[in-house]
């Protein structure tokens, strides 16, 4: 990452490094799994690269890009086309994570929508949200990009479920943004045991 980068975003930088400790702990990223990003400007952004554990995320181990592909795509993050095609979509995303919480993945495998049971769930998700099902696994990551962003103009909301695979989000705040992921993975949470106590 360029040394004008850290010195002008070394708050964003702090900022990253500990949502992504804490969702790494909630089991939310994995140790090579998983993207998380901050836009810099309206076309440059930070995003993790392919080497970064979560745990550990640092400097090094974030880089700035444009939004359109150069040379430094290849150290980045697999989920870096997806990160830009929704910085380049939303004006108003200023954070991107993806995150593969246990219970939200496996809840996703066996149903087409998300139907909240408790309160904060309703409240805060909705009574119904449909679970994006990219079909062919081969070719996911060639079609992700369009496909993410153009389900995000469908559902209106600022995150998806994708069937087998994990959640999208994005946000104004980088805090609120961790929260709906957190939200999404109680409530599955949820379900998955009170599916058990029939």
């Amino acid at each position: 990452m360029d040394q004008l980068a850290i010195t002008s975003d070394s708050q964003l930088i702090k900022d990253l490094c500990d949502v992504s400790l804490s969702m790494f702990r909630k089991n939310f990223l994995g140790i090579f799994h998983g993207s998380i990003s901050g836009r810099l400007s309206q076309n440059k952004f930070i995003i993790n690269t392919k080497q970064a554990v979560f745990d550990a995320l640092s400097p090094r181990t974030l880089i700035v890009l444009d939004v359109q592909s150069d040379y430094r795509w290849n150290e980045a993050s697999l989920d870096t086309p997806i990160h830009a095609s929704i910085y380049q979509a939303y004006e108003h995303a200023k954070f991107i994570a993806y995150a593969m919480p246990p219970y939200s993945v496996s809840y996703s495998l066996m149903h087409q929508t998300l139907k909240p049971l408790d309160f904060f769930g309703k409240q805060l998700l909705g009574d119904e949200i449909p679970i994006l099902d990219p079909r062919e696994y081969d070719t996911w990551y060639q079609r992700a990009s369009q496909e993410i962003s153009q389900a995000f103009k469908t559902t209106q909301r600022n995150f998806l479920l994708i069937k087998g695979y994990g959640i999208y989000a994005f946000d104004r705040d980088l805090h609120s943004l961790a929260k709906t992921i957190a939200l999404i993975e109680n409530t599955c949470k949820i379900l998955h045991y009170n599916a058990d106590l029939k």
